[in-house]
């Protein structure tokens, strides 16, 4: 072969280079056209899903014009003509910006979660198809009046529009990824039960003790091993102290007399059978977060009782205020969420008449119709968690299918589902109920430990000799706990947020308020005649021979529920001498009130705080609405103060330690996101509760920092208490304890921010990254980064007025959050301001997905016009829906 044919001839280096440079021209070009078709194929999956927000839309079910106006931050103000319009116009929206979230809700309130998400829920929805809300719900709006049912149905329709113009995709970016698992799964239409089964999710967020009772039934057990009964009872009662009336407030010093309410909404006639007819009540590509216990799974899906639920809600008199009108505040306290549990709207009639009564605007839930917490044209309202016992396990004798009940075997109740799986087989569930409720033992780990060794945690007198012939271990009968709760029996909240949102004055507020059963809340008022005023709504029971602090003995029907207290005699409280009411889930009346409500308060030291703060500025001059948005961030930590204190004369070793004691110790105690002693604070309160409970052979409970402030402040004033020694870490007293826990945190802090104790901040440690309930927990790093966001550094924290929320021993990260805060101004309503935690829409990338996150975590608050010309002025999206044809 010879080497000069042009067919063979070796090429320059310079033509090699021109060629290989060509060729890598030709890939990289490739690759950008590939990554820019990619981008642009994500960026029109996710915006194809964003809402028409301007223009003309034509829908079917529309009576006449509907105007949507949407200000800077996405917020909707709807006009309609009439409730029909206006309640449909409402679905359609909701729909528009949250329908994944809706969607996701109704199949958590119906135990269908494995539907969408696979196996790894089925756990979970056995546990909520055994509570039963979703029939329950079914229940309320069967027993609906017409003019609610039709607010309902109404907004059914609305949402059902939006369905029938879109699919997959074109809902919502999820649906685009849960394709790729569940390729099959379609949204259903939207149905009444579906709006009113989400107020038995958040009853489950507020549900009260039912944690603290099982906790502390699992704990006597544990004392209860080689220790004196009274000896038990008297640790249980050092570790859960009764609330600290000479120390802190009640929202109802004195009850007010009022006129009687004119309603036939007392409780609901009272039965002890909680289960006659009504009143029962692809997963192999992403699995999608599984708790390790069913309880948890479910407050994950719904919300948790956990480190900081409750909220903060206040209302001060024209008399104290520069406007001479009264100002209210509220920040409810929730599981921190994204999108954020509420939906910020306004619905108004274009007239307001008897047939369209509606001038309303405040936070609504995504998926029920109406305003659930807001002001109309003359009043204005709040809420926050009651903390009464509404919840009470029963340890029930079992024998087949039958249960022990006075001395005779009763026939359980039973009932069959089937739990649909996404690509797995169906599962068949036996529900079991009781007089009680349902039997939830063998679906929890907790509940499940009751039944095994009941005794010791059960209520006094309940033991033993109950229950003639059933409580021999050779006889056949096994134990189990169901549960007795208010939420499982149908209800009226759903129809009282319409009542509340047309009410005109305190009469008509209380009537609605007699309406709000459950979740209970406390409901606190005020109007443009200068009026304030506070309203204890709920179904709240009378008991028997129990409390409720620990469980009752199911087979002695002595420990039922007797009854409901009638509303006339709940705690009202109207334009009191104080000029002002503070609730936030403290004790709501002293002890020598005529009913038992609880002995699990909040521990009052926000109450406190609050009610301190008022008086203090109040003394120095008129209340602004700025002192109320202060009061709202005010961060003290009233145990950081008192750990301070005790500090002075404790010996500590090294150098970094003793640089971070004099920080402590020259600190103001606001837990401010900026401050290096207020990190130090909170590991240093972490670490001292781990030593003091955690850390031993036998540990001992460390949830509820409220409680264990109290109990840790008890334990400084006497240093004698046995608690401050512990074997197990070789401390054998107070000071040893206390220098021991202060070295531990300067070691901890130093390693997650450096040695420098100047640099060392807590709103960094502190931090809340918004997390996607759904996709956002799959375990899979790029479809999380789709949705979650963050981190944000906030201050505040536990047991503080800026109450966020972290769970000792876990982590330092917020958990629980004020999710949305607000001052209503009775002076100006447009002049009133608010805020939530994440922002109006729930599409990832929309820029309203988080628009109002940073000025949540800085404290900042909006104002939101409601008169018309001020809706007018602020309106930057205009969208007119017209009936189609």
């Amino acid at each position: 072969m010879t080497t000069d044919s042009p067919d063979f001839a070796e090429p320059s280096r310079a033509s090699l280079g021109a060629r290989i440079g060509r060729i890598a021209f030709l890939v990289v070009a490739a690759i950008v056209v590939l990554a820019v078709a990619a981008a642009f194929f994500v960026t029109w999956t996710i915006q194809r899903s964003f809402p028409q927000t301007d223009g003309t839309l034509p829908l079917d079910g529309l009576q006449a014009q509907v105007t949507v106006q949407r200000d800077d931050r996405g917020i909707p103000t709807i006009t309609a003509d009439s409730t029909h319009d206006l309640f449909y116009a409402e679905g359609f929206v909701h729909a528009q910006d949250r329908f994944f979230e809706m969607d996701f809700r109704r199949h958590v309130t119906s135990g269908r979660v494995a539907e969408i998400f696979g196996e790894s829920q089925a756990g979970t929805d056995a546990f909520l198809r055994t509570l039963g809300w979703r029939e329950v719900a079914e229940a309320e709006v069967e027993a609906m009046d017409d003019v609610t049912l039709g607010y309902y149905e109404a907004y059914a329709d609305g949402v059902n529009a939006y369905l029938s113009s879109r699919s997959g995709s074109e809902l919502s970016l999820e649906y685009a990824v849960l394709g790729i698992q569940n390729p099959d799964y379609a949204p259903e239409p939207w149905e009444p039960a579906d709006s009113v089964a989400w107020l038995k999710a958040m009853a489950w967020d507020l549900r009260g003790n039912v944690e603290d009772e099982t906790e502390r039934a699992l704990l006597a057990a544990q004392l209860a091993q080689g220790a004196e009964p009274t000896q038990t009872d008297a640790t249980l009662e050092k570790l859960y102290p009764v609330y600290p009336f000479d120390e802190h407030p009640v929202i109802v010093p004195k009850i007010s007399t009022v006129p009687a309410l004119e309603t036939d909404a007392e409780p609901a006639a009272f039965t002890s059978d909680a289960n006659d007819g009504e009143m029962q009540q692809a997963a192999t590509t992403i699995e999608w977060q599984e708790a390790s216990d069913v309880i948890e799974a479910a407050s994950v899906l719904v919300g948790d009782v956990g480190e900081g639920i409750g909220s903060n809600s206040w209302v001060v008199s024209g008399d104290l205020t520069e406007s001479g009108m009264p100002l209210l505040a509220n920040d409810p306290h929730l599981g921190a969420s994204l999108p954020s549990v509420w939906y910020q709207v306004q619905l108004k009639c274009s007239e307001v008449t008897d047939d369209c009564p509606f001038d309303v605007g405040g936070f609504s839930f995504s998926g029920l119709p109406g305003i659930v917490i807001g002001h109309n044209q003359h009043v204005a309202w709040g809420f926050t968690n009651l903390t009464t016992d509404v919840t009470d396990l029963y340890v029930e004798r079992i024998e087949g299918d039958q249960y022990w009940r006075d001395g005779a075997l009763v026939p359980l109740e039973q009932r069959t589902e089937t739990i649909k799986v996404a690509g797995g087989d169906d599962i068949e569930l036996t529900i079991r109920s009781t007089v009680h409720g349902p039997i939830i033992s063998g679906l929890t780990d907790d509940f499940t430990a009751i039944a095994d060794d009941p005794e010791p945690g059960l209520a006094a007198g309940g033991a033993s000799g109950a229950a003639p012939g059933a409580a021999a271990s050779d006889d056949g009968s096994e134990y189990a706990v169901s549960l007795r709760w208010t939420a499982l029996d149908p209800g009226t909240a759903a129809t009282a947020i319409f009542a509340l949102s047309t009410a005109q004055d305190f009469d008509e507020f209380r009537y609605a308020a007699s309406l709000f059963d459950v979740p209970a809340q406390n409901l606190i008022y005020a109007d443009t005649d200068g009026n304030i005023g506070y309203q204890t709504p709920g179904r709240l029971p009378i008991r028997g021979a129990g409390d409720g602090w620990m469980p009752q003995p199911g087979w002695d029907s002595s420990y039922d529920w007797t009854g409901f207290i009638p509303f006339a005699d709940l705690p009202v409280s109207y334009n009191p001498t104080s000029g002002y009411i503070v609730t936030a889930n403290n004790a709501i009346v002293t002890d020598d009130y005529p009913y038992f409500l609880s002995r699990d308060w909040d521990y009052g030291y926000r109450a406190a705080r609050i009610a301190h703060l008022i008086e203090r500025r109040a003394a120095a001059a008129p209340l602004t609405a700025q002192d109320m948005r202060d009061i709202q961030m005010d961060s003290e930590m009233w145990i950081g103060k008192r750990l301070a204190a005790a500090m002075g004369d404790v010996e500590v070793s090294g150098v970094g330690t003793k640089e971070a004691v004099e920080l402590l110790r020259a600190w103001d105690a606001q837990n401010e996101a900026a401050s290096a002693a207020a990190a130090y604070a909170n590991v240093l309160w972490s670490n001292l509760v781990q030593n003091l409970f955690a850390e031993r052979d036998e540990p001992l409970p460390i949830d509820g920092q409220g409680r264990l402030f109290t109990v840790v402040g008890d334990l400084l004033d006497d240093p004698s208490d046995p608690l401050w020694t512990n074997s197990s870490i070789d401390v054998g007293s107070m000071d040893e304890m206390l220098a021991l826990s202060a070295e531990e945190a300067y070691d901890e802090l130093a390693a997650l921010q450096g040695e420098a104790v100047a640099g060392w901040n807590w709103g960094d440690l502190h931090a809340i990254t918004l997390t996607s309930d759904t996709l956002g927990a799959s375990g899979i790093a790029p479809i999380e980064a789709l949705f979650n966001r963050g981190p944000y550094a906030v201050g505040g924290g536990a047991s503080v007025v800026n109450a966020t929320g972290w769970e000792l021993g876990t982590s330092y990260a917020t958990t629980t959050v004020p999710s949305m805060r607000m001052v209503v101004d009775l002076s100006d309503f447009d002049a009133s301001t608010w805020i939530h935690l994440t922002g109006a829409s729930g599409h990832a990338f929309d820029e309203h997905y988080t628009d109002q996150t940073a000025d949540w975590a800085a404290g900042t608050q909006k104002p939101w016009a409601f008169s018309k010309k001020a809706v007018d002025a602020a309106a930057q999206h205009t969208l007119v829906l017209t009936p189609a044809g």
